[in-house]
């Protein structure tokens, strides 16, 4: 499975000191979507290696649906690199905004926590292409700055 998406309500439980959804229980969505995606695809216990280009666009409020995306955008020898994108919006008005972005790397993992090679992605439609593009210029421009 090379995408996954989760939906649920947002609870008063994860609200933060402004009455939003507290940005990092959205980072832990995020990874938790990220995580399912990238077991899914592996096969196998994988682990973030990397969480970066994290844009918040705008607030999530309580009692929102929100939607997790958690899409494969490629792979090298061991890691998955996983698109995020996290909307929400009023479930009466079916409006659903963009309100974060990341990518997230996880690697799969052998039973000692020794990287092993992930099964390859061949995006293959002009809108995965062009994500996996994204993803690498993300990537080389974070890896540049470090």
């Amino acid at each position: 499975m090379s995408s996954i998406t989760l939906r649920f309500l947002a609870e008063p439980s994860t609200v933060n000191f402004g009455g939003k959804v507290h940005g990092g229980t959205v980072m832990k969505w995020i990874d938790e979507a990220g995580y399912a995606c990238a077991t899914s695809w592996a096969k196998r216990y994988c682990v973030t290696v990397f969480l970066g280009s994290i844009r918040f666009h705008r607030p999530i409020m309580i009692g929102d649906l929100v939607e997790v995306e958690a899409r494969m955008a490629f792979t090298g020898r061991t890691s998955m690199n996983i698109s995020v994108e996290v909307r929400s919006g009023d479930m009466k008005s079916g409006q659903m905004e963009k309100t974060t972005e990341c990518l997230i790397v996880f690697v799969s993992v052998d039973s000692h926590g020794r990287p092993i090679p992930a099964p390859a992605f061949n995006p293959e439609t002009p809108g995965d292409i062009a994500l996996a593009q994204r993803a690498k210029a993300h990537l080389d421009a974070a890896r540049s700055t470090s």
